[in-house]
């Protein structure tokens, strides 16, 4: 497999209010992922069965080089900034590739 180097961020939401202000943050964040970083292999945001104030994002990078630049970009930084009045916790973890199939859209 590659260096590729990945996280997944579960991130519990205030309120329903809440919940659709984040949702429409992160859709404008996908919009200058999905534009402007080619290192960025997969980047899916999932809601949880039943869990409807839980998202859970699945990063997936070519290496720690891509995911530094992701972090660089100023959609992420508006992201990273603006997100904190929307949640009530996140947990992060970071993850080492070590073999699998690759997601294809």
């Amino acid at each position: 497999m590659s260096d590729g180097f990945g996280l997944v961020v579960r991130f519990a939401l205030r309120d329903d209010l809440a919940a659709r202000e984040f949702d429409a943050l992160w859709a404008r964040t996908l919009d200058g992922i999905t534009a402007n970083e080619p290192g960025t292999l997969t980047y899916v945001i999932h809601r949880p069965e039943g869990e409807p104030l839980t998202r859970v994002f699945y990063e997936l990078y070519a290496d720690r080089a891509a995911f530094d630049a992701h972090e660089a970009q100023p959609h992420t930084r508006r992201f990273l900034a603006e997100r904190e009045q929307y949640l009530a916790s996140v947990e992060v973890t970071f993850l080492d590739v070590i073999a699998g199939k690759g997601a294809v859209q």
